[in-house]
């Protein structure tokens, strides 16, 4: 027999049932918080597999309807474009990032005039699809020049958003290239083209299946520490994105995600902007090692969803989001 006082408050009370749960649940999640990343390939009737990351694949631009149309359908409310470019097509100055005819400026077109503005499209601006080296900037005698890099980065965005990119993502880690983007976008009256900064990009561990699948891994040459974040450092997150929000991002990114959900939080908490998370490529192949690869295991998958949404993304870059039933 149990002896003694009752606890006036029993928070057990509310998790008995299902319907109690809901009413009190503080995140929820849906198709609206996701973003699908989508690989290109040259070529036609091409779905190419990804050995670095399983379930995900490289489109040809003919084959994309079966990709952003699962997702409309689904509801999700952005893709989010990469390139795998031809290493013929890579030189040291990544010139083929200002070709109108790439890879990305016909994906663009493609998606824009099959399902006009049913879905975002987000594409990144950086350099190191296109690059011989491999980084996201011009190198020079093994290091990486800020302002010079900035030129072409402005030019690529510009070329991205006449096409109907959406939102432009600048991924580089240059410094000043939002005030020179917006600054650009606006002279060429694309005002209404949003800016998503990379502000809080790490040097992390965790993008080698992304760089496998964009074709640029076994080019890189050195690291990227000189422009990208310190993971051990979180207060200098908060000055990165403290000059992107002056030179007038609309939206913040951190990247990777679940290693740094307290710099989502702090960058939530201190801005009140909204904050995006990205769940990198190495996130996704960790989990997906860790699961029945042909069932997957949703509940634990949206279960890392959700982390990013309690510590305040408004919405994720997941490879999972063609993947799981919501």
């Amino acid at each position: 027999m149990i002896t003694g006082k009752y606890p006036s408050l029993r928070l057990r009370r509310s998790r008995k049932y299902a319907w109690s749960r809901r009413l009190v649940q503080e995140n929820s999640l849906s198709y609206s918080d996701l973003i699908l990343p989508i690989f290109l390939i040259e070529g036609k009737n091409k779905k190419e597999s990804i050995k670095s990351m399983p379930n995900i694949f490289r489109y040809s631009i003919d084959k994309l309807s079966s990709v952003v149309g699962k997702a409309i359908k689904k509801g999700i409310p952005m893709v989010a474009l990469f390139p795998y470019t031809n290493t013929k097509k890579k030189d040291e100055y990544g010139s083929e990032a200002l070709n109108p005819d790439n890879l990305i400026c016909r994906g663009i077109k493609f998606i824009k005039k099959k399902y006009k503005n049913k879905i975002g499209i987000m594409c990144d601006v950086a350099l190191d699809p296109y690059t011989s080296h491999g980084h996201d900037g011009l190198l020079k005698k093994g290091n990486i020049l800020n302002d010079e890099t900035l030129d072409i980065l402005t030019k690529q965005a510009v070329l991205q958003a006449k096409m109907g990119c959406d939102v432009i993502a600048p991924s580089d880690m240059m410094d000043g290239r939002i005030g020179k983007i917006r600054k650009a976008l606006d002279k060429n009256n694309l005002n209404d083209v949003q800016i998503l900064s990379y502000a809080v990009k790490f040097s992390s561990s965790f993008y080698g299946p992304f760089r496998d699948a964009v074709g640029s891994k076994k080019l890189l040459k050195g690291d990227k520490k000189t422009y990208q974040m310190d993971f051990r450092n979180s207060d200098e997150s908060l000055r990165e994105v403290s000059l992107d929000v002056k030179e007038g991002t609309d939206m913040i990114m951190v990247k990777p995600g679940m290693p740094y959900l307290d710099i989502i939080k702090k960058v939530k908490d201190k801005f009140k902007i909204p904050v995006l998370a990205y769940q990198v490529s190495g996130e996704y192949s960790l989990i997906m090692s860790g699961i029945n690869k042909k069932i997957l295991d949703k509940a634990s998958i949206k279960e890392t969803l959700i982390s990013f949404k309690r510590a305040g993304a408004s919405s994720i870059v997941t490879y999972f989001a063609d993947q799981i039933d919501l």
